[in-house]
């Protein structure tokens, strides 16, 4: 469900489609998808909890283990965001630790004309944690 701050979300959509609920959709064009999990499903490959604190415990997550290099999995919001200068920020926790087959997660704006514009990047987590 939604929180208070536009366009966040926490995943946490019972039975309800997260997609619809948090305003996002899949591309249709990449290789693979994204899903909602809770912590504790992976084992050793993937995070406990979620990063709140309390009852919350699902996330976004991509299997890569299974995929090719240079496979792609793509969200895009459904809502579009009004440009501004120290108004609008993309703020997000991320799990990416013991994986050889962790690519790269990258933000991207996409301004009205289509141009894809990086906006952030990494390639691994250093520890163990969100």
């Amino acid at each position: 469900y939604y929180t208070s701050i536009p366009g966040s979300c926490n995943f946490e959509t019972q039975e309800q489609e997260w997609t619809t609920v948090c305003g996002l959709i899949q591309d249709s064009t990449d290789d693979f998808d994204w899903n909602v999990s809770k912590g504790g499903d992976f084992g050793q490959t993937g995070p406990d909890t979620d990063h709140t604190p309390g009852k919350g415990q699902r996330f976004l997550y991509v299997n890569s283990s299974n995929q090719k290099e240079g496979n792609r999995a793509k969200i895009i919001t459904t809502k579009f965001f009004p440009a501004s200068l120290g108004i609008c920020r993309v703020r997000f926790w991320f799990w990416m630790f013991a994986s050889r087959q962790t690519g790269v997660l990258k933000v991207y704006a996409i301004e009205e004309h289509g141009m894809d514009i990086l906006m952030w990047s990494s390639s691994r987590n250093e520890e163990n944690k969100w």
